[in-house]
C-alpha cells in the first residue's frame, strides 16, 4: 500500500512539472496587456505649466536703522554708541514695532595718512537694528529715531501683511492652475483629442519676493520738525503649476 501511494505521489509530481509551463505562459499573456497599456498611458501624456500671478498692496515698512558714533578712544566711542543705540531700541519696542532685532554691531579705528605714514586717529562704533511696522507710522517713528540718537537709515522696503500673501498664494495657484488646463484644452482642441485624466500634479511654492529695499545715505541726519513722508506700493506674489494630462 505504500508503494501505491508513492508511485501515485511520482505520478502526480511529474504531471506538475509538465504543466508548469503551461501556467506560467498563461499568466505572462494575461499580465503583458496590463503592461502594455501601462506603457501606452505614460507615453501619451500631454505636459502643461501655468503661471499665476496676485498683487496685493503692501501695507508694512521694513526698516534698518543705526547709531555712529566717533571718538578719540575706543571705550568711550563704544559708551557713547551703546547709550544712543539704547534710547533708540526702548523708543522702538514702546512703539510696539514688529521683528525687532540687532543686525550689527561694529567698532572700527579711524586712520590718517600724512606723508604715506598711516596713523590711528580715532575710532567709530556703529549699532544698526532692524524692524517692521505699519508703513501709515514709519515715517513719524523715523523722525522720533532720529530726535533719540539714530544718524542712520540705512533702508526701507515694503511688504505685504503675512496674512494677505498667505491669501494671496492661494489665489496664485488658482490661476496657474486655471491656465494650465486651459493650455491643455486648447493642445487637445487642435490636435483632435481628448484628455482622460490628470496623471502629475507639481506645485511649485508661490513666491512673494520681497521688493528691493529704498537705499538711504549712511550720512548723519538731523531733526526736522517735518514728517518723514513714507509711502509704500505692490508686490506681486508668484505660482506656477505643472500639470501632466493622459489622452
Amino acid at each position: 500500500m505504500n508503494r501505491a501511494v508513492l508511485a501515485g505521489s511520482r505520478f502526480n509530481a511529474g504531471n506538475l512539472w509538465k504543466t508548469l509551463p503551461f501556467v506560467l505562459i498563461a499568466c505572462i499573456s494575461f499580465s503583458q496587456p496590463g503592461l502594455a497599456e501601462q506603457k501606452e498611458r505614460m507615453f501619451r501624456t500631454l505636459t502643461v505649466t501655468g503661471r499665476g500671478i496676485e498683487s496685493i498692496p503692501t501695507t508694512l515698512s521694513l526698516v534698518n536703522l543705526g547709531v555712529e558714533v566717533q571718538g578719540k578712544t575706543a571705550q568711550d566711542v563704544q559708551q557713547e554708541a551703546a547709550r544712543k543705540s539704547s534710547a533708540v531700541v526702548a523708543l522702538l519696542k514702546s512703539r510696539n514695532v514688529d521683528k525687532l532685532q540687532t543686525t550689527g554691531i561694529r567698532l572700527n579705528p579711524v586712520y590718517s595718512y600724512n606723508n604715506n605714514v598711516q596713523r590711528i586717529t580715532g575710532y567709530a562704533a556703529t549699532n544698526t537694528v532692524s524692524f517692521r511696522i505699519a508703513t501709515e507710522k514709519a515715517g513719524t517713528l523715523l523722525d522720533e529715531a532720529v530726535k533719540v540718537g539714530a544718524t542712520q537709515i540705512n533702508s526701507v522696503s515694503f511688504v505685504a501683511s503675512d496674512e494677505a500673501i498667505a491669501q494671496a498664494q492661494k489665489q496664485a495657484l488658482r490661476k496657474a492652475t486655471q491656465e494650465a488646463q486651459q493650455q491643455a484644452d486648447a493642445v487637445f482642441a487642435s490636435l483632435g483629442f481628448k484628455s482622460k485624466e490628470i496623471v502629475s500634479i507639481q506645485v511649485n511654492n508661490a513666491n512673494a519676493p520681497t521688493p528691493p529695499p529704498i537705499a538711504y545715505r549712511s550720512a548723519k541726519l538731523e531733526a526736522q520738525d517735518a514728517s518723514t513722508p513714507v509711502v509704500g506700493g505692490e508686490q506681486e506674489v508668484d505660482a506656477s503649476v505643472t500639470l501632466q494630462i493622459s489622452y
